[in-house]
């Protein structure tokens, strides 16, 4: 007997996990060291003593050993121990009634499975879970994940809200079933799984109820603990007001390209058709002048003299409206145009007017670009030849500088002129702005709005940089012609 009980002893005291036996009134009969540990006292202090007392929920420990003696045993049976010290443990009984030699039931055996380890691992995931539900919730976008046979797995309320179908219904159905264009969809969650992601891919989604919502989708991988992909996770943009705003756009700039080839249009043959009867003004008026001059008063002399001025001042205006609508309704496609040769072409039409300035012109080695030759040159032309109409009372000098840039070539052509305010930067650029008096520098103002709307069509932007008296510098930009 005594060899017995010792044997027993062993087998209690062998075991990492608390073990405790119970008699029919729920006294603790006997324990191990590993009670002793987890509850904070000793086993003669245990001993004796009611079991529900080293619980948190002394009545459901109650129950727990009571089910024992009526059933005969508890699987799995959740408890917490609370320590001496304080301190809660969470802990699985599994325990079943032992019985005397005559089969009477005497007590009860129970092992305790401390779990802190699990429910703090338990925890986490639940944490993790609802941290993750917040986070689908939170966007106002539709999110869906998607399983590599393309059947949802979890989607949030936004999704609810534009397919019309509730999160259990969502769930494991096909993916492709809310589309439009259910090829076009599994396409794209198919590159999702061989490319890692797909950005903006474009579909359309059939609510329950027919409507149709145009949206961008944004995808990516998700994997599991081995870095295997075990699904896609996607968020899709409504772009509905995206989508009209396109429609109203385009009807603007097709309405805006009508009007503006109209206008261009009416300015073509308005000025072309304003040609003869103003040059015939004119030339009667010139015969008048030459023919009456000095056989009138003064009076009269000065105001044909002011009639044919006028009228010659007009006949310019049409010419050059009638060039500015040219740069659009006269316009070459754009071909390989050599600088170099434009230059060239620019220093012999302005000989006369760089001699008599004795003007010094230098320039930096000229590109080949994609340009409408003859529009190139105008260009080339108006900005040399204003840079010597507005020089300085020192010998003019200009200079073209060239900067090759990623994507275009920017031009500068500066010179040591009169310069210009910086406030009146922008308003030189406007049809017939003029800075000066016509007896001081003769032209229509509209030289630079050809330069611009030149410019412009071939891509690019032209400024100026200046200060009174110090000279200005005219910069352009054109396209690359490498890329």
């Amino acid at each position: 007997m005594k060899k017995s009980n010792v044997y027993n002893r062993s087998l209690i005291e062998a075991s990492l996990d608390p073990l405790v036996t119970i008699g029919r009134e729920g006294k603790i009969t006997d324990v191990n060291e590993a009670t002793e540990k987890v509850t904070g006292y000793l086993r003669q202090d245990l001993i004796g003593t009611d079991f529900s007392d080293y619980f948190t929920e002394p009545e459901k420990a109650k129950k727990g050993y009571l089910q024992v003696f009526r059933d005969g045993f508890v699987r799995d049976y959740p408890l917490e121990v609370h320590n001496k010290d304080g301190n809660i443990i969470p802990v699985l009984y599994n325990a079943s009634v032992y019985r005397d030699e005559s089969g009477e039931v005497i007590g009860v055996f129970a092992a305790a499975r401390d779990i802190s380890k699990l429910k703090k691992v338990q925890d986490e995931l639940r944490f993790a879970s609802l941290y993750n539900r917040s986070l689908i919730e939170a966007s106002l976008d539709p999110l869906v994940t998607i399983g590599a046979e393309g059947n949802i797995t979890d989607v949030n309320r936004a999704t609810e809200k534009v397919t019309g179908y509730s999160r259990d219904e969502l769930i494991g159905t096909d993916f492709l079933d809310y589309f439009t264009e259910p090829k076009k969809a599994r396409e794209g969650y198919q590159k999702v799984f061989k490319e890692g992601s797909v950005r903006d891919y474009a579909l359309e989604i059939k609510h329950k109820n027919g409507h149709i919502t145009p949206v961008l989708y944004n995808a990516s991988v998700y994997r599991d603990d081995s870095n295997r992909v075990i699904g896609v996770f996607a968020s899709a943009r409504d772009i509905t007001e995206l989508k009209e705003a396109e429609k109203i756009l385009k009807l603007k700039l097709d309405e805006l390209t009508r009007s503006n080839a109209e206008l261009e249009q009416f300015a073509y043959v308005s000025s072309h058709d304003l040609q003869e009867p103003l040059r015939m003004i004119a030339s009667y008026l010139q015969l008048l002048e030459r023919k009456y001059k000095g056989n009138l008063d003064s009076k009269a002399d000065k105001y044909i003299r002011f009639s044919v001025d006028g009228a010659t001042r007009m006949q310019k205006l049409i010419d050059d409206l009638l060039e500015f609508s040219r740069v659009t309704t006269h316009a070459q496609e754009f071909k390989p145009t050599d600088l170099e040769s434009i230059f060239a072409q620019v220093q012999s039409n302005l000989e006369i007017s760089i001699k008599e300035n004795n003007a010094l012109i230098s320039h930096d080695p000229l590109p080949t670009i994609m340009a409408d030759k003859t529009q190139i040159t105008q260009v080339f032309q108006n900005l040399i030849s204003n840079a010597l109409k507005f020089r300085s009372e020192s010998q003019s000098e200009i200079k073209i500088s060239v900067e090759k840039r990623k994507n275009d070539w920017l031009f500068g052509i500066k010179d040591n002129g009169i310069g210009i305010d910086p406030k009146h930067s922008d308003r030189i650029f406007d049809v017939f702005k003029r800075l000066h008096k016509k007896k001081d520098y003769p032209g229509t103002g509209i030289g630079l709005s050809i330069c611009k709307k030149i410019i412009e069509r071939h891509g690019g932007g032209i400024w100026v940089e200046s200060e009174l008296g110090k000279g200005s510098t005219f910069y352009f930009t054109l396209a690359n012609l490498d890329n």
